[in-house]
């Protein structure tokens, strides 16, 4: 291995690290509290920048590997298959032994299972796809599963939705076990999510452009200080209706060329 291939899978260790100590932490700490879920979550935020930050490293420096691809998939399947259902069974208050907690488990444990087959068919799918194809995935990405399975559970445990709604043990298990179950049956659909590949920033640099990055920026930071929960329901969820949207608008299109 080249010395300069070093540079990438070091991000790459960060965010493994980022990981295991969500996983060790919780292991650590009694009943989840909004305050542990909201540090939890910052931290697998830095885990989804570590992995963007891997892999645009190595194509920068084109230090790419096959080394580093399958290092960045196991990294990612602790990250981002493991950590979040340790999250969500830790937040849950369940009683050892009931249906509910059975039904909360089996929905950690399908998320977990379906984020590994995910990571699997990228890594084989990588190596055959090329142009158009690489500026889409196929199945809804993990480190994007993640996020959509924190966000909620940190939203409903914030203490703006506690002081609005009454908490039950009950709901809340139903809830995000059946959102839990939808996220893992995205990662192994075959819909169609954007990759960050098919934004073409070299040619969209303008003064409106530029001003709208700089709202959003001041958006996002604004929601990671104030509204961390709603920020991440938001755009976690926003990023799957979209790619739904889109999948459902393809479907439409292809009925009315059949019936042309």
């Amino acid at each position: 291995m080249k010395k300069i291939n070093f540079i990438p899978n070091i991000v790459t260790a960060f965010g493994l690290a980022c990981g295991l100590y969500v996983i060790f932490k919780a292991n650590m700490t009694g009943i989840g509290t909004y305050e542990f879920l909201h540090q939890m979550t910052l931290i697998l935020i830095l885990a989804c920048i570590a992995d963007v930050l891997d892999g645009a490293l190595a194509r920068a420096i084109k230090a790419e590997s096959e080394f580093g691809l399958i290092f960045d998939s196991l990294a990612d399947a602790i990250s981002f298959g493991v950590a979040p259902s340790v999250l969500l069974l830790k937040s849950l208050s369940l009683t050892q032994g009931s249906l509910l907690s059975f039904f909360a488990l089996a929905a950690a444990m399908l998320y977990t299972v379906c984020g590994v087959l995910r990571l699997g068919r990228f890594n084989v799918r990588a190596k055959q796809v090329k142009g158009e194809d690489k500026k889409v995935f196929i199945g809804l990405p993990i480190p994007a599963a993640a996020i959509a399975i924190v966000a909620p559970n940190l939203f409903i445990n914030s203490p703006l939705i506690q002081d609005l709604i009454p908490k039950s043990a009950i709901l809340e298990t139903i809830i995000l076990s059946c959102i839990t179950i939808v996220v893992a049956y995205l990662m192994v659909s075959r819909i169609r999510f954007p990759s960050q590949k098919a934004l073409q920033l070299q040619r969209a640099f303008s003064f409106r452009y530029l001003l709208l990055g700089s709202l959003l920026a001041i958006s996002i930071f604004y929601g990671i200080f104030y509204s961390l929960s709603s920020l991440l329901l938001a755009i976690s969820w926003g990023y799957i209706l979209i790619a739904l949207l889109m999948a459902l608008g393809r479907v439409i299109s292809k009925k009315r060329v059949t019936k042309k």
